[in-house]
């Protein structure tokens, strides 16, 4: 609206930018939860495939695939526990997003409510200037009579 100048308009500006950088914190903590749960599916899947034997393997073979599978289960253990962490992290970047989407909402309220009040105050102004000439239409129209 010509006119209209929010005076709080950098503050808006800098909750907008926060917000958006905690949008990008929040993908990227989702990017790497992703990540980690294919890694977890990646381990669960050799240790699968490497947990039935074959009744050819030798004593050798047999005591390196189990040395592999005790390898694969305490990986699967160490990034179960990474989930968890990253499952945690994404929680807490969660709530930091919709912390600065109501910061942001807060001001955007504000500065509607404020244009809408401009607004109003327009149209008054408007119609008190419209009710004058038709005043003095009507006054001018009848003094001629």
């Amino acid at each position: 609206m010509e006119g209209y100048k929010f005076r709080l308009q950098k503050l808006l500006d800098i909750r907008l930018d926060k917000e958006e950088e905690s949008k990008r914190n929040f993908k990227e903590a989702q990017r790497n939860k992703t990540l980690t749960e294919q890694k977890l599916l990646d381990l669960k899947e050799k240790q699968n495939k490497y947990t039935l034997g074959s009744s050819k393997e030798t004593i050798v073979e047999q005591k390196i695939r189990r040395a592999f599978l005790d390898s694969v289960i305490r990986s699967i253990d160490e990034v179960s526990i990474d989930l968890n962490k990253k499952n945690q992290i994404l929680e807490e970047k969660r709530v930091e997003l919709k912390q600065k989407q109501i910061e942001r909402k807060t001001v955007e309220t504000l500065k509607d409510k404020q244009l809408k009040a401009f607004i109003k105050e327009q149209q008054l102004i408007e119609q008190k200037t419209n009710d004058e000439f038709a005043l003095y239409g009507f006054i001018r129209n009848h003094e001629g009579r």
